[in-house]
């Protein structure tokens, strides 16, 4: 029984990948290079926005269930991340709201 899941998991995987050549799937042949950390170096220079849109395309992905583990564990390792890029985004936003909030305190 197992064998047979795995047979139809990957004849699933195999005529869903090519419809999804989207945005989505910008995410996993970025993370799925030669390395998971040099594969998503280029999180640092995105925007919130780009940020945020990849890492919902990521989880749609990974919601999904139809792809591979070893695929799955760098959409993962992507997702992380994004979040991190979206997080440090925000903070610094909150810094910066801070600041001029203090500097029209003392005005």
């Amino acid at each position: 029984m197992n064998p047979g899941t795995y047979s139809d998991r990957q004849d699933g995987y195999s005529t869903q990948n090519s419809p999804s050549s989207g945005s989505s799937s910008s995410a996993l042949s970025a993370s799925s290079g030669d390395g998971t950390a040099g594969a998503n170096e280029d999180v640092a220079s995105l925007s919130y926005e780009r940020a945020r849109e990849e890492l919902v395309a990521v989880v749609q992905r990974l919601e999904a269930g139809s792809v591979p583990l070893e695929d799955s564990l760098a959409l993962w390792e992507r997702g992380e991340a994004l979040a991190q890029r979206c997080q440090t985004w925000l903070d610094e936003a909150r810094a910066r709201l801070a600041a001029v909030a203090q500097d029209d305190s003392e005005d």
